[in-house]
């Protein structure tokens, strides 16, 4: 399986957002733990990390943030 971009992943994001509330949280869910996996993500927060990978953080980020909401 190909490694996705970061472009991919807000496509993506941007597909799931649309979706009805139940499946949006799994969605988003899943591909939490897909860019996880895929970009090395710590759990808990790093600061040090995220400063290295800023536009990864900030896409993380927004999942987190909208599967909250």
């Amino acid at each position: 399986m190909r490694k996705k971009s970061l472009m991919d992943f807000q496509r993506e994001y941007e597909k799931i957002i649309l979706s009805d509330q139940p499946r949006k949280d799994i969605e988003l869910a899943a591909l939490m733990a897909e860019m996880r996996k895929q970009f090395n993500i710590p759990v808990p927060r790093n600061e040090a990390w995220e400063k290295e990978n800023v536009k990864v953080a900030a896409m993380y980020r927004k999942l987190i943030i909208t599967r909250t909401l």
